[in-house]
């Protein structure tokens, strides 16, 4: 695959991912669910932090992760780069070009949603609102895409979780967790073609 190709995918991954986060975001307040199926909601909500909602504690705990964020797809794109100027797998480029596609997807959210968007709590945000709710680099990253295709009580002879309440799946994510998530699956899954030998020796990027 191109550099140009890839390129492209990161572009369309992100265009979708930030379509869909302003769509909610102008329209929903948190909390608000629409059941499209049993099995698939609109759930919206806002992740301050990693992955299952995970923080980091302190009050520079949310700037040191954005940053951190910031760094880390500086070396994704190097890696991107390098991969299709060494002629790397397409199955290695395409799984980069969505890693990167959705930390960048996410990034945009920490760095610029708390200066353009009020709060959604009990209201509908607005878009580039006189009142933000944060502040550069805390923004709190939109999240609504939501599979609880299994929700009840599990047996009693179970350990530990035996007659306790269980939802599978019950992860609130958006397009930027999906690209990144399927990006690392393809490097899972298809780890011999990903990482197998270049198909020619060192050359110049494409267009």
């Amino acid at each position: 695959m191109s550099l140009k190709k890839a390129y492209i995918l990161v572009f369309l991954v992100l265009l979708v991912d930030q379509v869909s986060k302003i769509y909610i975001k102008t329209n929903f307040f948190i909390n608000e669910e629409v059941r499209v199926f049993d099995w698939f909601r609109i759930h919206f909500i806002e992740n301050e932090g990693m992955a299952w909602g995970a923080v980091i504690p302190g009050e520079y705990g949310k700037l040191f992760l954005t940053l951190f964020r910031i760094v880390a797809v500086g070396g994704i794109g190097w890696w991107l780069w390098d991969s299709v100027r060494k002629k790397q797998s397409s199955y290695l480029v395409t799984a980069i070009a969505l890693i990167l596609a959705g930390a960048v997807g996410n990034i945009i959210d920490s760095v610029f949603y708390g200066v353009i968007f009020n709060d959604s709590y009990h209201q509908v945000a607005t878009l580039f609102s006189d009142d933000p709710y944060g502040t550069w680099f805390h923004g709190e990253v939109v999240d609504m895409l939501y599979f609880p295709f299994w929700e009840g009580n599990l047996p009693e002879w179970l350990p530990i979780w035996g007659g306790k309440h269980f939802s599978f799946f019950n992860a609130i994510f958006n397009v930027a967790d999906m690209a990144i998530s399927t990006g690392v699956g393809i490097l899972i899954v298809f780890n011999k073609k990903a990482f197998g030998a270049p198909k020619n020796e060192e050359v110049l990027v494409e267009d």
